[in-house]
């Protein structure tokens, strides 16, 4: 991004949640962030922010997919006799879905969640200061955040398999609404998108990803998250149109 976007993107996002710490890149890592072109850049990014909210999708999600691409899980299995299908699940919302997949996967994999993920996707992709605290929440800084969605758009296959990623960033759920792909949900401008409170975004159309972290009092805002996904992919479709139309 330009200085001049980079300023006009700070203003946006500060008018809807001043309190916000957000970041966003590509493939090659982080291009902007809340404190950027700043002194606190650095530490603003490498601040630890309670994600819980984000648990499914850093997860649970990830550790599905390399079940998946092991052969140990298939999606379309029920996880008990007349039980619903892992695919079910993670097309539902995560209230109604994920708490079952849980200790499932756990079964599989022989250990806690947080564990199985650390082992699979946080280690391999470097997010070394991703976990779970004392209280169990889980915990994550803004710069483990742009690793793990980089690593979504870049051509590795590793840790997270490609054909996951992909098969879970389309439609999942037919003419059903809400429409959802696994565990993602799809929005304006190609934008892919997890939570209500801390938000992660990726667009593969245009090889960009996000993350949102409110501040005190706006972790339930949907008005934030509109405006910083507005920001930060709006542009990026305007540019895309005009190229299209010349």
């Amino acid at each position: 991004m330009t200085p001049h976007s980079d300023e006009a993107l700070y203003a946006k996002v500060s008018s809807a949640g001043p309190g916000a710490f957000w970041a966003l890149g590509g493939p090659e890592g982080l291009q902007a962030g809340s404190a950027a072109g700043t002194d606190a850049a650095h530490t603003d990014a490498e601040a630890v922010h309670d994600v819980a909210g984000l648990a499914p999708v850093l997860a649970l999600w990830p550790v599905i997919g390399c079940l998946v691409d092991r052969g140990e899980l298939s999606l379309h299995t029920p996880l008990t006799a007349h039980g619903p299908t892992t695919h079910q699940l993670l097309t539902r919302g995560a209230a109604d879905g994920l708490p079952g997949l849980v200790p499932f996967v756990e079964g599989l994999c022989g250990a806690p969640l947080a564990d199985c993920a650390a082992e699979l996707v946080w280690r391999p992709l470097g997010m070394t200061r991703t976990g779970s605290g004392p209280d169990g929440t889980l915990r994550a800084p803004l710069a483990d955040l742009g690793r793990f969605l980089g690593h979504l758009l870049s051509p590795a296959d590793h840790p997270v398999p490609r054909a996951w990623t992909a098969e879970s960033l389309r439609i999942r759920t037919g003419e059903l609404t809400p429409a959802r792909g696994l565990l993602w949900h799809p929005g304006p401008y190609g934008v892919w998108s997890y939570g209500d409170g801390p938000s992660l975004f990726v667009s593969p159309r245009h090889s960009r990803w996000a993350a949102l972290v409110p501040g005190p009092g706006d972790a339930g805002s949907a008005a934030l998250r509109t405006a910083f996904r507005e920001a930060v992919f709006a542009g990026d479709a305007a540019e895309a149109a005009t190229v299209v139309r010349s």
